[in-house]
């Protein structure tokens, strides 16, 4: 989750409480909140949100619709003005947490390395399983296992 700047400026309760607030009301409404984002400078408080099958514009203003009242309520930004985004992550999202690699067992993905790992800097292929911090991927070489924390980004693999 991204914050703005903690210097100067307009202050705002942690991105991390604002979503567990936030949490059960996505819940209800079908959807998860994978990442947050304050725009200091522009203040705008963004929520990407993502589902099983993906995001539309009637889902982005369903969640808007539902959290608006309830979130004015939590002041997130101490009585300042803000403006208020629900979109969908992207198809070009990093994966962030666990469930991201569960919601895409059977996809093809792309995996970029920090450094080479068994020769390689960037693999592509079937997403296997995700287990204890390995990422399991099936490529035309075959099948790699990968730590995740030598990953800098993996991704859904983009087919241009």
């Amino acid at each position: 989750m991204h914050n703005g700047s903690p210097h100067g400026g307009r202050k705002i309760k942690p991105l991390a409480d604002t979503v567990e607030f936030l949490r059960p009301i996505a819940e209800e409404t079908g959807v998860e909140i994978v990442d947050a984002e304050w725009n200091q400078r522009e203040g705008a408080l963004t929520f990407y949100i993502d589902k099983e099958g993906g995001v539309d514009l009637d889902c982005c203003e369903r969640f808007h619709r539902a959290i608006d009242a309830p979130l004015d309520e939590f002041d997130p930004t101490y009585g300042e003005p803000y403006t208020l985004n629900c979109s969908s992550p992207g198809l070009d999202r990093p994966f962030k947490t666990a469930r991201d690699y569960e919601r895409h067992i059977g996809d093809k993905i792309e995996v970029r390395l920090y450094a080479p790992f068994e020769g390689k800097k960037c693999y592509e292929g079937e997403l296997l399983s995700y287990t204890d911090g390995v990422i399991a991927i099936r490529t035309e070489r075959g099948e790699v296992a990968i730590p995740r924390d030598k990953t800098a980004k993996v991704c859904l693999f983009i087919d241009v």
